[in-house]
């Protein structure tokens, strides 16, 4: 698992803290922003379709005024008096041209046309027929004629013979405009959006870009309500649009409707480059501020780094690792309780050590003193009984040997107790066969005059060859032995060494039906100096038995015991192949 500093996890909570800052304040603004440019961009909307409104009542009067003044005049009476439809139709081209109309149209008194002009060439009198004949009933002022793909907006007037008054109508005078591109544009730069035209769900014009005009929302201008839509997102092309419809008089079905769009796009495309400002800007901050945050941090941090490592330092026994000095603030004042907590605990493992060392020596003094005595003892003895010129040669013999087995006891223990010191490539390795090692130890520990009554047997398995020093090896072994006898019942003692060579090492288990090793030794049996039960020794030869196989890679350990029944394991590794092997002796 990754392990983090404090700095590391300083520094990483205020790069999450501040971006989730930064980005949810822009996510706030940026919705904040986009409501509110939408609602400026409905507010246009309305507008531009309050701007239309004013500008298509200044059309409809003007044409309207222009529709009545040509009904007043006297030549154009005169001309309906005349009831010829050819008459008519080539004399009223001059009237036509005295008002900026797209369309011009007389019909008699019966509703029959006369004569019809308008900007479009091939408008035959047919449809203009069907047209004033279905508008002719309506009590209104214009009307909206649409053809041959195109759409008027016409104003009828009545034709009087004389005055108004009287009553006497001559015929009808219409008079339009068409709703064509060029409207739509004038239309579109007037009220700033973009406009379209259309009668039912027919597109007539509009200033949405060539090809996508198909695209527009016919569903948008398909209600019969005469109000307001409320703004809609739409999309054309690639490109999103607010639009909003509204509807046009004269309000008879099919229904002329303006709808009005302006391009959200264009309008949040400042809006994204802002945000994008504002992001930038964030992670500038971010990253200095990051960078100040550090210097700092690692200005507070640096002494508990130092800290931490004077810690670490010390549980590898360090005790002078140096530590920053600063006064001032806590971490200070943390720093010299460790330092003084340090040097406090290495005075105190100094004197535990020199205490402990006192207690070794005294321990092992006591011990050496117990078993130095006895050996002494007999030399000195001996010695004196020496000095009488009485003795005889063979008296002389016997007490000198007992003099040099004294001498030897003590070479023994004085050896013993050197083995610790020896390295391990003192060894005096040979290659050969484990058996006869283990024999001359069995030997050696029977020889003893207090287990020669000891039954110890050897059962052997495998070849078991390996590279030893048999000397050491010898005594190792004999230490074991000399243990498990001291266990041992005096009548009836049984000790088996079970000699066996296994896949990767040969094993060797001393095994005796002694009452077993007490609990409260187990764990330190082959530490120095520990002794239980014993008349005689001072603790170390279970020690020195680990230490020389373990000097030869192997180990000595207790496998189990209980009364009746104690194991002890050692092993040694296998260092070479059995075959061709020199014999020992």
């Amino acid at each position: 698992m990754l392990k983090l500093d404090l700095r590391t996890k300083f520094l990483v909570s205020l790069l999450v803290v501040s971006a989730s800052v930064i980005a949810t304040t822009l996510w706030m603004v940026g919705r904040s922003v986009r409501v509110q440019l939408q609602k400026q961009i409905a507010d246009d909307l309305h507008n531009s379709l309050v701007v239309f409104g004013d500008f298509q009542r200044q059309r409809e009067i003007g044409l309207s005024s222009d529709a009545e003044l040509l009904a007043n005049l006297p030549s154009l009476k005169a001309l309906m008096t005349t009831n010829d439809a050819a008459t008519i139709q080539d004399a009223s081209a001059d009237v036509w041209r005295l008002i900026p109309a797209d369309v011009f149209v007389l019909a008699d008194r019966t509703g029959k046309v006369m004569a019809i002009h308008t900007s479009i060439p091939g408008w035959r009198c047919e449809s203009a027929q069907t047209l004033l004949k279905d508008s002719l009933p309506a009590d209104q002022p214009s009307f909206w004629w649409y053809g041959g793909g195109h759409l008027y907006q016409l104003f009828l007037q009545p034709i009087y013979f004389g005055a108004r008054e009287d009553g006497t109508v001559l015929g009808f005078l219409g008079v339009g405009h068409e709703i064509d591109e060029m409207l739509a544009h004038e239309v579109s730069r007037v009220a700033s959006s973009q406009v379209a035209f259309f009668y039912g769900n027919t597109l007539i014009a509009s200033t949405v870009q060539s090809g996508q005009d198909s695209l527009l929302p016919l569903s948008n201008v398909s209600a019969s309500d005469p109000g307001l839509s409320n703004p809609a997102e739409v999309r054309i092309g690639n490109e999103t649009f607010l639009a909003t419809t509204v509807q046009l008089t004269p309000s008879i079905p099919p229904y002329v409707r303006l709808m009005v769009l302006k391009s959200y796009d264009q309008a949040s495309g400042f809006l994204d480059r802002l945000g994008r400002s504002l992001l930038a800007l964030g992670i500038i901050a971010v990253l200095g501020g990051s960078a100040v945050v550090f210097l700092i941090s690692y200005t507070f941090t640096k002494p508990l780094s130092n800290l931490v490592a004077g810690v670490r330092a010390l549980e590898t026994g360090d005790f002078s690792y140096p530590l920053m000095n600063r006064t001032g603030d806590e971490v200070a004042e943390l720093t010299a309780a460790f330092d003084q907590m340090r040097a406090n605990l290495q005075r105190t493992q100094q004197q535990l050590l020199a205490s402990e060392q006192l207690a070794t020596i005294g321990r092992t003094a006591r011990s050496i003193s117990h078993d130095l005595r006895h050996p002494l003892t007999a030399v000195l003895a001996n010695a004196e009984f020496l000095r009488d010129k009485n003795l005889d040669g063979g008296q002389r013999e016997e007490l000198y040997g007992e003099i040099r087995t004294a001498v030897d006891q003590m070479t023994d223990l004085v050896e013993s107790l050197l083995e610790f010191s020896h390295p391990r490539d003192s060894l005096h390795r040979i290659c050969g066969s484990l058996e006869e090692t283990v024999d001359h130890a069995r030997r050696a520990v029977q020889a003893h005059p207090r287990y020669h009554e000891m039954n110890i047997t050897v059962h052997s398995e495998g070849r078991c060859e390996t590279s030893f020093d048999p000397k050491k090896l010898e005594r190792a072994l004999a230490n074991v032995l000399l243990n498990a006898c001291e266990f041992a019942p005096r009548n009836g003692g049984q000790i088996d060494i079970d000699l066996r060579e296994v896949k990767d090492c040969i094993e060797i288990r001393i095994i005796d039906n002694g009452p077993g090793i007490p609990a409260e030794i187990r764990d330190k049996l082959f530490q120095p100096f520990v002794s239980h039960g014993k008349q005689n020794g001072i603790g170390l030869g279970l020690a020195i038995a680990q230490k020389i196989f373990q000097d030869h890679a192997g180990d000595a350990s207790l496998e189990s015991t209980q009364p009746g029944r104690t194991v002890f394991k050692l092993t040694l590794p296998l260092v070479m192949s059995s075959a061709a092997v020199p014999k020992t002796r």
